[in-house]
C-alpha cells in the first residue's frame, strides 16, 4: 500500500508532465525535466514539495559526483519548473548553481579534410547527407529532418524548422548543393522527405515515412572519419565557402 507522500507526489508528477507539454517544450526537455524529478523524489523519499536550500544543497553536491554539469543543470530546472507551475510556489534558489564557464574552439573540418570524407563515404545516401550537413552548416537533426518543401531553389535558400531552441530559419543554398540534392532526389523520388531511410532499398524509400536513422548515420561518420585518419570530434560540421565536390 503506498503511502501518502508516495500518492503525492504521483499525483504532481503527472501533473508536471501535463504541463510540460503544455509548455509546448521540445521532447528531449521534457525527459530531462521529468527525469530530474523522478531522481529528486527518489533522493528525498518523494518529499520534494517543500525543500529547504541545504537539503537542495546536499542534493546538488552529492549530484556532481556522479553527473555532469548538464545534468546537474537540467535538474535544476526541472526542478524550477515543477515548483513553479505544479505547486505554484516561489523559487528562491536562482543563484544555487553557477557552473564554471568554458569556452571551446569548435572543431572546424577543413575542406581538404572534407573532400577525403565524402570520397570515403561508399553509401550515397551518406555521402550526400554529408555533403549536405557540410555545405550549409547544419547540425544532425536539422538535416535529418529536411523535407523536399523545405528547398527553394528559386531564392537559393533552405528553410529550417525546429532548428535550436524550436525556432525556423533561413540558410543560403549553393548552387553545387543544390545540383546534388536534386541528383539525389532522382534515385528515390520520395515525395516528402529529402534522405528518406535505407531500410528495404531504394524501391522502399519512396514511400518511407520516417527520415535515416540518426544511429547509423553516426556510426558511418565515426566509422568513415576514422577510416580517413580524421581526429576531430564531428558533432557538428562547418560551413565551407567552397564545396569539394562528391
Amino acid at each position: 500500500m503506498k503511502s501518502a507522500p508516495d500518492e503525492q507526489f504521483k499525483h504532481n508528477y503527472e501533473n508536471h508532465l501535463k504541463h510540460l507539454q503544455l509548455k509546448g517544450l521540445q521532447p528531449k526537455t521534457i525527459e530531462a525535466y521529468a527525469r530530474a524529478i523522478r531522481r529528486i523524489g527518489a533522493y528525498f523519499d518523494h518529499c520534494i514539495d517543500d525543500l529547504s536550500e541545504q537539503q537542495l544543497t546536499d542534493y546538488f553536491t552529492d549530484l556532481l559526483t556522479t553527473h555532469s554539469w548538464s545534468a546537474v543543470k537540467l535538474d535544476l530546472y526541472g526542478l524550477k519548473f515543477y515548483y513553479t507551475h505544479v505547486l505554484r510556489k516561489p523559487w528562491t534558489a536562482v543563484d544555487l548553481i553557477k557552473p564554471p564557464k568554458a569556452q571551446r574552439l569548435p572543431n572546424i573540418v577543413t575542406r581538404d579534410e572534407a573532400g577525403r570524407l565524402f570520397q570515403s563515404t561508399r553509401v550515397l545516401s551518406y555521402r550526400v547527407f554529408f555533403f549536405t550537413l557540410y555545405s550549409l552548416g547544419l547540425r544532425l537533426g536539422e538535416g535529418l529532418r529536411l523535407q523536399v518543401g523545405d528547398i527553394d531553389a528559386e531564392r537559393t535558400r533552405v528553410h529550417l524548422r525546429d532548428a535550436k531552441g524550436n525556432r525556423d530559419r533561413l540558410v543560403p543554398l549553393p548552387t553545387a548543393t543544390l545540383s546534388v540534392l536534386r541528383r539525389f532526389w532522382q534515385t528515390h523520388r520520395n515525395p516528402v522527405l529529402l534522405f528518406p531511410n535505407r531500410k528495404g532499398g531504394l524501391k522502399a524509400a519512396s514511400q518511407a515515412t520516417t527520415p535515416l536513422d540518426r544511429g547509423g548515420v553516426q556510426a558511418t561518420l565515426r566509422q568513415v572519419a576514422t577510416g580517413c585518419g580524421l581526429k576531430k570530434r564531428l558533432r557538428r560540421t562547418a560551413c565551407a565557402t567552397a564545396m569539394p565536390p562528391i
